[in-house]
């Protein structure tokens, strides 16, 4: 018989058995989280060949499944020829290395591992960057270091450093060995990533200095976020429709309606059971959500699951101290949706936006609440610059959005947006007119701001949800008036647009308290009617 003309070096797809256990979660059934592990375990690379699953209250303390479902999982792995055996929660060392004992003896070569291992597996893959790269091998160190039990075992009655001139001790076996070389590669891993961090802390401080305004991307693995950054900044980020594609952060700028710009960060996804150990481990991405102005929760419209994937999300943000930002659900994929499921859906969650990345819809709209928000950020201005004092000019063409400007025998004069970190700067050349002064305090109401001398206001720490959707939250957290507002709680209500120290108001008599403004205009009208917002109409 002839011989194959070509050699296939290619490795054959590993076949893996699901297992998991039943406790009756009322978040996740066990279905649905068996769903989602067989499409980790396709990111991975691996083919689901079956899955087994037992109802029990607690996992076994000593192989996490009961001895006759450890037995059954045996006679799949013969009959299947099983290569890998994922389990559905994350194993401890002793019943890790219970259950590899056990499995052996069906198939030498199989391997039993858990949610967490997978996880990594899967962020090794996608990890492009130094720091991304630094990030997953710390995560896997740290998950490795307790399991080193066992992995040994043939060598535990060897002993390393002793014999002849070491008769002070009896020398060290080689588990004690590995465990004190990964906890050395620990401490190098971190040290590398801080050097790493302190760079990130300088550009991050850049754009906080800069005054722009900034968002960040968040929410469930696979949601849309990159195709969301890619629609709105044409930018040119990897796409990619499998779990975690996008691990290192991005961060583009692009225009907002009214000419000024932000900055749009891309991050990490989320997942349901995400170990804590990631958490430690891409810190310093995650750090990109905290320093936002607004968070855009991206969510799959099209997922069954969609409530369940914003409840995991909002545990993480509160994991990293983000849920009291500002937030503004986007419910992506629209073009999925029949017209009555985007009905309902927008009925069911009043306030959020409904878009598709893919063909643009609702990204005009999404803009406008972006812009919205934006504009409750910043402070209208009218100055007159002298001409020595150029370098203010300068300064206002770089880091404000310039409304008019034209020159006069006493200097530059100017209408323009200020952020609230360079409005002292520009306070001193402010230009009292009268005109100008009512159609300041009608821009701040229509994009949800108040005087402190309306009666609205009680205090400092005063804040509202405006007719788009968003919360301005002082830096405590604080709602503007417990007693007049509907306090919305986003872990009992996942499908809430707002995090959970959002106070909601009436569209048409909502207003954020700005304290610059406030200080700088002391003259402005206290019965000031206030106008509707066109982004709340247009809805």
């Amino acid at each position: 018989m002839a011989k194959e003309p070509y050699i296939y070096t290619e490795q054959p797809q590993e076949k893996a058995l699901l297992v998991g256990i039943d406790t009756n979660d009322p978040n996740w059934s066990l279905q649905e989280s068996l769903a989602e592990l067989e499409r980790l375990v396709s990111t991975a690379g691996a083919e689901v060949v079956g899955s087994l699953s037992q109802r029990l209250n607690t996992p076994n303390p000593r192989s996490f499944i009961g001895k006759g479902k450890v037995d059954e999982v045996a006679s799949a792995i013969r009959s299947l020829e099983v290569d890998v055996v994922v389990f559905d929660d994350e194993l401890s060392p002793s019943q890790q290395s219970t259950l590899e004992r056990e499995f052996e003896k069906a198939r030498s070569s199989v391997k039993v591992i858990d949610r967490t291992a997978l996880i990594l597996d899967i962020f090794a893959l996608h990890a492009t960057t130094r720091e991304g790269r630094l990030q997953v091998r710390l995560a896997q160190n740290q998950y490795l270091l307790p399991r080193l039990r066992g992995m040994w075992a043939h060598l535990a009655a060897g002993r390393m450093g002793g014999g002849v001139g070491s008769r002070f001790g009896e020398g060290e076996s080689q588990l004690e060995v590995d465990r004190r070389m990964i906890r050395r590669r620990i401490d190098s891993i971190r040290g590398e990533l801080k050097k790493l961090q302190a760079d990130r802390a300088v550009q991050r401080s850049a754009r906080l200095d800069s005054g722009v305004f900034k968002i960040a991307l968040a929410g469930y693995t696979n949601a849309g976020k990159s195709s969301l950054l890619n629609r709105l900044t044409d930018a040119d980020v990897l796409v990619y429709d499998k779990l975690f594609a996008t691990l290192d952060s991005t961060t583009r700028r692009f225009k907002l309606p009214d000419g000024g710009e932000a900055t749009l960060t891309d991050t990490v996804g989320f997942i349901q059971k995400l170990p804590t150990t990631l958490v430690e481990a891409f810190r310093s991405t995650l750090d990109e959500i905290t320093q936002a102005d607004l968070v855009l929760h991206v969510v799959d419209a099209s997922s069954e699951q969609r409530n369940e994937q914003m409840r995991a999300v909002q545990e993480v943000l509160e994991q990293i101290n983000a849920h009291q930002i500002p937030q503004l659900i986007v419910f992506n994929k629209l073009d999925l949706l029949t017209p009555i499921e985007a009905l309902t859906l927008t009925r069911s969650n009043p306030g959020a936006q409904l878009i598709s990345a893919v063909d643009g819809s609702g990204i005009d709209e999404l803009l406008e609440h972006i812009q919205t928000a934006a504009s409750a950020q910043t402070r209208l201005m009218e100055v007159r610059i002298p001409f020595d004092r150029g370098n203010l000019v300068n300064l206002a063409h770089q880091r404000t959005t310039i409304i008019s400007e034209r020159y006069s025998e006493s200097g530059t004069w100017l209408q323009l947006r200020v952020p609230k970190l360079l409005v002292s700067s520009f306070e001193p050349y402010v230009e009292k007119n009268a005109e100008f002064d009512q159609l300041d305090e009608a821009v701040s109401l229509s994009s949800g701001e108040l005087d402190p001398a309306s009666s609205t206001a009680n205090s400092p720490s005063s804040a509202a949800l405006d007719s788009a959707g968003i919360a301005a939250l002082d830096p405590a957290g604080n709602a503007a008036n417990p007693a007049d507002s509907n306090l919305v709680s986003s872990a009992a209500s996942p499908t809430s647009s707002i995090s959970a120290s959002a106070a909601t108001l009436d569209p048409a008599s909502s207003a954020a308290l700005d304290p610059a403004s406030s200080a700088a205009n002391p003259t402005t009208s206290s019965s000031a009617t206030s106008i509707p917002n066109p982004a709340a109409e247009s809805r």
